[in-house]
């Protein structure tokens, strides 16, 4: 990889980055909502490669260990991200945070 080449997709991953930060932001901030974002995975490329964990940690009074024990619930493992879902997953997860 030239040295051009590298700074490229170095200033690509920053970019990326920032872009899965903002949307985060946005979840804790509580101006989009989960199944917002998970309707927003087919389209946009930025949520379908962000994992599943860091969006439902983000979620207002969602810790750590709650957002194991829902992955763990509705059977998505902790490393998938938002792409690799299936409709039962996005259904089963949404419908154990809606308690």
């Amino acid at each position: 990889m030239t040295p051009e080449q590298q700074a490229q997709a170095l200033a690509k991953a920053q970019q990326a980055r920032a872009a899965r930060s903002a949307l985060t932001k946005e979840l804790k901030e509580g101006s989009l909502t989960l199944p917002q974002v998970l309707a927003k995975a087919d389209s946009d490329d930025v949520v379908r490669k962000t994992k599943v964990l860091a969006l439902v940690k983000a979620l207002p009074g969602i810790g750590a260990v709650r957002a194991a024990r829902a992955l763990e619930a509705a059977g998505i493992p902790e490393n998938r991200r938002v792409g690799g879902l299936g409709e039962r997953q996005r259904a089963s997860l949404l419908a154990e945070l809606a308690d």
